[in-house]
């Protein structure tokens, strides 16, 4: 990676340093710096300039880092862009408010009227609702593809005027896994940018040595950690990249808080921690569900049984904590609303990678149009937190019980 801290503030990883030393590091002033460990919160909508020429030279350098006005960020956004552009293993980044104006962002910037797009029939609803809505009224045509497509397939569905490949490995809900390399290589090939939101993958897919043009975070997640803010990032590999989302980041009038900014750039400093345990417990409850008789099959890559393993292994160096449940089909959908009910330590709620478990029924929430959403039986989307996973497969327990028991 080439130094480009002159230009952008940005400084080069230390050669050989760790993920963890490198979260603990990146996106600060240094530990030779006279102040307080963490950057300052920087708020402000009007900046000053010593004249009028100096005004107009910073205006035609606004998406260098160069401060014109407040929606052009300040030292905590750029700190933060620093710190998951290390994550992603990028070279720039753009902060946004939340992780669909994160995935609006890309899409705006390399789509036009007449322009076609490809996207997995597993992507993440919001991202499915704007294709077939604003994009669709504005004459993009949308193609929802099985995500499990190998290379031969996804050229055949590449269209003269496909320009943009949409990619989410694994997909939202049912965690299929996808051939991205293969995927990303079919794009190519023909001209068309591959996009992918990455947020499951955090840290353990590596974007941009798969042949991604441009990654997508929902910093929501894992980066805020706390279940308190809401942000997201759209990282590249390149400067044209860069100022192509960055202009259309900037026309739509895409802004984050900076107190937001700073609440995740301290979340991504117990990142690495987190995801390491959170990948643990996930995997003993995961294999505990396999062990269970009311539990018809686990959706998570990370385990062997998986159909998208041999993907997962090859691709990524570990796993979230988030995964799917299907239950035997002789439950219904009360029966499974009573279960999730009645456990103490999972919430009932959307989102996840915070520090708590959640439990959220997916089934007759599952849209597709290129393949079947029927899993077999009915689906619970669980994430693990930070509990001590004992505590959690005894109130799943409980859950099981009362469920064989209805």
């Amino acid at each position: 990676m080439p130094d480009d801290s002159a230009r952008t503030g940005r400084r080069p990883a230390e050669g050989g340093h760790g993920f963890a030393t490198r979260m603990s590091h990146a996106g600060r002033a240094g530990t030779r710096v006279h102040g307080f460990v963490n950057p300052a919160v920087h708020r402000g909508s009007t900046v000053l300039h010593p004249n009028c020429e100096s005004r107009r030279t910073f205006q035609k350098d606004r998406f260098n880092r160069v401060m014109t006005y407040g929606t052009a960020g300040g030292p905590t956004h750029y700190a933060l862009e620093d710190v998951v552009a290390e994550i992603e293993g990028g070279t720039r980044c753009v902060i946004v408010g939340t992780g669909l104006a994160a995935i609006s962002v890309p899409l705006m910037a390399y789509l036009r009227a007449g322009d076609h797009c490809l996207m997995p029939d597993s992507v993440y609803g919001p991202a499915r609702a704007l294709a077939n809505g604003l994009l669709r009224g504005w004459g993009v045509e949308t193609t929802f593809y099985d995500p499990r497509v190998d290379e031969a397939g996804m050229a055949a569905l590449i269209r003269p005027n496909t320009r943009v490949v949409y990619t989410e490995s694994p997909g939202s809900h049912t965690f299929e896994m996808q051939d991205v390399p293969a995927i990303a290589r079919a794009a190519h090939a023909r001209g068309a940018k591959v996009l992918m939101d990455n947020t499951w993958g955090i840290h353990h897919f590596q974007p941009f040595r798969h042949g991604v043009d441009v990654s997508i975070q929902a910093l929501t997640k894992y980066v805020g950690g706390h279940s308190d803010l809401l942000l997201g990032a759209v990282t590249v590999a390149n400067e044209a990249d860069y100022l192509a989302v960055r202009g259309a980041a900037a026309q739509m009038g895409h802004y984050a808080s900076p107190d937001d900014c700073w609440l995740a750039l301290r979340g991504a400093r117990t990142l690495p921690v987190r995801l390491r345990q959170q990948e643990a417990s996930a995997l003993e409850v995961a294999r505990w569900f396999q062990r269970q008789p009311q539990v018809l099959r686990v959706l998570f890559p990370a385990l062997p049984e998986d159909p998208g393993h041999a993907i997962w292994k090859r691709d990524f160096t570990g796993a979230c904590s988030l995964f799917g449940v299907v239950f035997q089909p002789r439950y219904g959908e009360a029966d499974i609303f009573a279960m999730v009910d009645g456990l103490a330590l999972f919430g009932i709620g959307a989102s996840w990678g915070g520090f708590e478990s959640l439990a959220v029924p997916t089934t007759g929430f599952i849209t597709r149009t290129a393949t079947s959403p029927d899993l077999g039986g009915y689906a619970v989307r669980f994430h693990i937190g930070l509990e001590d996973p004992a505590d959690l497969i005894a109130d799943l327990a409980q859950g099981l019980a009362r469920l064989e028991s209805r």
